[in-house]
């Protein structure tokens, strides 16, 4: 923010420090490590994997809903299906919008909640996703894939801020404390985003239609992973202080 100045009292052209310039790519490390490895993935899947090799890992990888009632028998993957389903997706399109969904919202609570906590977040809210995708559809035989239950984790954990974000460190973060659900709704701006999150995923996801995305939307796992990140992010935000020129004077 630049501050007023006296034009009475120029200061010399050549005293003057120069404009801080911030960075237009300027994402944190585990933001893209996460971009890193679902590009990864799905390069794999386009362009090196055969066809047979592709449904191994699709059966390995993906959440099926169904290998969880206790039919199929038991396997080791039935742990790690469902972290590595959020690291898969469907196509081009998919991966896309999601990673840029990811950026946007991904980037300052990364900066806000530091690496090991906002990987923990990811890991969490994307596993509720697939606990209310499972509880829905328990013998579900199609794969579920996408970070997108993560990503709806973090808009509920950007609406507990208000959106408000600073930064005043040259990068974006979530700034405040985490607000009481009872202010959150009494924000206007705040409700108008989560009721027009709420109709664009019930609609896009029971009507079946999304721009340049094949395939049923599972607005399910969004709707799961909204409501983790939404209500359990003070689990992962313990570690933040307000400054002390924002701290309440006791003396």
């Amino acid at each position: 923010m630049n501050e007023p100045q006296n034009p009475s009292q120029p200061e010399p052209a050549e005293a003057m420090p120069p404009p801080a310039r911030e960075p237009v790519f300027n994402l944190p490390p585990i933001v893209l490590a996460v971009i890193g490895i679902c590009a990864i993935v799905y390069l794999l899947q386009q362009y090196v994997l055969n066809d047979a090799q592709q449904m191994t890992l699709l059966y390995d990888g993906a959440f099926i809903p169904v290998l969880y009632t206790g039919q199929y028998g038991f396997d080791w993957f039935l742990f790690t299906r469902p972290f590595t389903y959020a690291f898969m997706h469907g196509g081009f399109a998919h991966i896309a919008i999601n990673m840029v969904w990811l950026a946007a919202f991904g980037s300052p609570l990364a900066n806000r909640l530091g690496a090991r906590r906002f990987a923990s977040f990811f890991a969490a809210t994307g596993l509720a996703s697939v606990a209310l995708f499972w509880a829905m559809h328990p013998y579900g035989e199609a794969p579920l894939v996408g970070a997108s239950g993560a990503i709806s984790g973090m808009m509920g954990a950007a609406a507990r801020f208000g959106f408000h974000t600073d930064r005043s460190a040259g990068k974006a973060a979530f700034a405040g404390p985490v607000l009481p659900v009872a202010i959150v709704l009494r924000s206007r701006g705040v409700v108008i985003f989560l009721a027009m999150w709420m109709i664009i995923n019930l609609a896009t996801g029971l009507l079946g239609f999304a721009p340049g995305v094949d395939g049923q939307i599972a607005w399910e796992a969004h709707i799961g992973g909204f409501v983790a990140g939404f209500f359990g992010l003070r689990w992962f935000d313990r570690g933040w202080q307000a400054p002390e020129w924002e701290a309440p004077d006791h003396t």
